[in-house]
């Protein structure tokens, strides 16, 4: 073998290494992507069967429940039941549901121990709200699902407290905006209730649920990285 043809040969063995090294990184990288997915598969599923249970249960009755014992992390999505008046000014937050673009209906509801929660009671459309939206008179008795506080905004902007532009139902916020007291640091989305507006009961129980396709992709890479790394060696170990 002359010098030239030397260098050649050691050029292409550095470059068949280094494509190897390369091919069973991304084997590895792969793989462990594709075990994460798993893991987040069963994570959903333990989710999704969680939420089936909370929000089928028998409700809990906030009346004679410690707030504060409240994880709205674990308990979202929870039946409960509330009983008082519906007191102070309604929030309208923007939203999108299956009658199209409009408003929920967030109205503070005033328990007989001075605590307050939040209810949405409910969709409206623009016209509605235009035309005025009505609300029961005196005690009634609330059920539907708790749900977590959104801060932060949502549709990519944040709320406007004074020019009354609500994007996000952020519990603390529309309270410090009308001034309630003794708030719950939840909101409940309410039941139906009947005909007309505000439509309720239309809290979306659906999660989407991709993990197994990822899974299956990351592996299936896995897999032509580890077929590379073997057509490599075999040719490596042929010359």
């Amino acid at each position: 073998m002359t010098e030239r043809e030397g260098q050649g040969a050691r050029k292409l063995s550095f470059g068949l290494i280094a494509f190897a090294a390369f091919a069973a990184v991304c084997a590895l990288g792969f793989g462990a992507l594709g075990v994460w997915q798993v893991e987040r598969l069963a994570w959903k599923n333990s989710l999704v069967a969680a939420v089936e249970e909370r929000s089928t249960a028998a409700p809990l009755d906030l009346n004679q429940a410690d707030w504060g014992a409240i994880d709205t992390g674990s308990s979202e999505y929870q039946r409960v039941s509330v009983s008082g008046r519906f007191e102070g000014r309604d929030t309208l937050s923007q939203a999108v549901t299956v009658y199209g673009g409009g408003f929920w209906v967030m109205t503070p509801l005033l328990l007989d121990d001075g605590r307050a929660v939040l209810v949405n009671r409910g969709f409206v459309t623009a016209d509605q709200r235009d035309a005025g939206v009505e609300r029961p008179v005196g005690a009634v008795t609330i059920t539907g699902l708790l749900r977590a506080s959104e801060p932060d905004g949502g549709f990519l902007r944040s709320n406007d407290p004074n020019a009354g532009r609500w994007y996000s139902r952020d519990v603390a916020e529309i309270g410090a905006a009308g001034g309630v007291e003794n708030l719950a640091p939840f909101f409940i989305d309410a039941d139906a209730s009947g005909e007309g507006y505000p439509v309720g009961g239309l809290t979306v129980l659906t999660f989407s649920n991709n993990h197994l396709l990822y899974a299956l992709t990351w592996f299936g890479l896995t897999l032509l990285s580890l077929f590379a790394l073997y057509w490599l060696l075999r040719d490596r170990f042929r010359r």
